[in-house]
């Protein structure tokens, strides 16, 4: 078997598990910095197996279809990633799958799941065209778009693509449904459109989109870490602190700021995107 057939394998198995872990923590430390005690860290998990247990329920037959197809197309974004394939297909799968997801929430007609799925689609047009800078910005700096080839390289990305790296840790605020970009839907209790593009989603349902999520949340941060990986192996180190550092900022801008509307969400995104992602593009084709 192949080492990119076992990278492909152990994300498949282990990213439901990290990504569970992950949210566990980002409970703990959101609880810590507003002075509660928080719950286990394994509190995902039992969530996840309490939903497992209740009636399965749905508006729309159709819908659990198209949860299952935003399911397996995460899965498949993050296996073509950490199976060293090409990045811009992994991000093309990736928007093929948030689609499913919008149209799953379509399906039941309702008006909270309508307003969720705007402000979803609102979101998309935010962080897509840093997405695509970035994939932009991988080949210009390295000569290819294949995650192997990337993570074999004599230096590190981030050493070209500094402001794409900051351009995209920008945007993983939206793809994470973080404050102050929560818009279409929340983890809090503060959403007034209740939970948005999940709000008819119940038991199993559920369950599958949150484990979904957790898929998503370990390829967000792997793209991270593409940033920093070459062929020196203490960059693997390096890699994994750097992770630790964004997931934690992350958490902090989540507790520390309000949500805004859609339309200062788009002027940020695209102001960031124009500066951060496009200075840097054109400061790569300059150079090379």
């Amino acid at each position: 078997m192949t080492a990119k057939m076992i990278s492909l394998i152990a994300f498949v198995i282990l990213a439901p598990f990290i990504g569970g872990l992950l949210d566990g923590c980002d409970r703990k430390l959101s609880a810590k910095m507003q002075g509660r005690k928080g719950p286990s860290i394994l509190q995902p998990f039992y969530d996840i197996s309490k939903l497992n247990v209740k009636e399965f329920l749905t508006v729309n037959p159709s819908q659990l279809l198209m949860i299952m197809s935003y399911s397996f197309f995460v899965i498949l974004t993050g296996a073509l990633f950490f199976g060293g394939y090409d990045i811009l297909l992994c991000f093309f799968s990736l928007s093929t799958a948030a689609m499913f997801l919008i149209l799953a929430s379509t399906s039941t007609h309702t008006p909270y799941t309508t307003i969720g799925s705007s402000r979803e689609l609102m979101q998309m047009m935010a962080y897509e065209p840093m997405v695509l800078l970035t994939a932009v910005g991988f080949y210009l700096a390295t000569g290819s778009f294949n995650v192997s080839d990337i993570i074999t390289a004599n230096k590190s990305a981030i050493l070209s693509l500094p402001l794409i790296f900051v351009g995209f840790v920008f945007i993983l605020t939206i793809k994470f449904r973080k404050s102050p970009f929560d818009l279409s839907t929340s983890h809090h209790a503060h959403q007034e459109v209740v939970k948005g593009v999940t709000s008819e989603m119940v038991g199993v349902e559920y369950a599958l989109t949150i484990i979904t999520e957790w898929y998503e949340n370990v390829f967000l941060y792997g793209v991270v870490a593409l940033f920093i990986i070459n062929s020196n192996p203490i960059s693997w180190v390096v890699a994994v602190v750097v992770i630790l550092v964004v997931f934690f900022l992350e958490i902090l801008i989540d507790n520390t700021s309000a949500r805004v509307k859609w339309q200062l969400m788009l002027k940020l995104a695209w102001g960031v995107t124009f500066v951060c992602g496009g200075v840097n593009l054109l400061i790569l084709t300059v150079l090379r």
